[in-house]
């Protein structure tokens, strides 16, 4: 047999109270919640410092391990045109407004060409980041490492997070 309460279910506000856990009781001054904001805050930006820099105990699941450093690195070494990716697209959203027909149509076709251009591109860097890993992280699984490599190798280099650790590598002149 089921027992009943015996009272009368609380009011939403009540128990909505209950369920907040405040570390400071009730009558606390404001000096004391805002020294708890102030704390709060400098923890935040002590974990995004940690974060950027790319240290392991700060990084989310998807970015730690050694071989998704190995990619992070590989990836900042490199110069290419895939990281302006989203720099080319707003241009050219740009100039499809302009009532120049010819104008639009260049647009149009320097989307699509970078559009295959990076696809192709993206496609490649997956698999050789994907045999890189293998050859140098045997026993790291490699589902997913191409994609990352390629959606890190899509952001501005500014943009990345974690921060590039390295910078790319200059070419030599012949």
């Amino acid at each position: 047999m089921s027992d009943k309460k015996g009272k009368p279910t609380p009011k939403r506000k009540v128990a909505e109270a209950k369920l907040k856990v405040s570390s400071l009781s009730p009558g606390a001054s404001k000096e004391a919640k805002r020294a708890l904001k102030d704390q709060a805050r400098k923890r935040r930006m002590e974990s995004r410092a940690a974060y950027m820099r790319g240290e392991e105990s700060a990084l989310p699941l998807r970015d730690r391990g050694a071989a998704r450093r190995f990619v992070r690195t590989y990836i900042d070494e490199r110069k290419s045109v895939t990281e302006y990716f989203l720099i080319i697209i707003m241009v050219v959203l740009f100039l499809t407004i302009i009532p120049i027909p010819a104008v639009q149509l260049a647009a149009v076709a320097v989307m699509y060409s970078s559009m295959i251009f990076i696809t192709l591109d993206g496609i490649f860097l997956s698999r050789r980041i994907k045999r890189l890993v293998k050859e140098k992280f045997p026993e790291e699984p490699t589902r997913g490492i191409g994609l990352y490599g390629w959606m890190r190798a899509t952001q501005l280099r500014r943009l990345r997070a974690p921060a590039p650790q390295v910078g790319p590598i200059k070419k030599k002149k012949k």
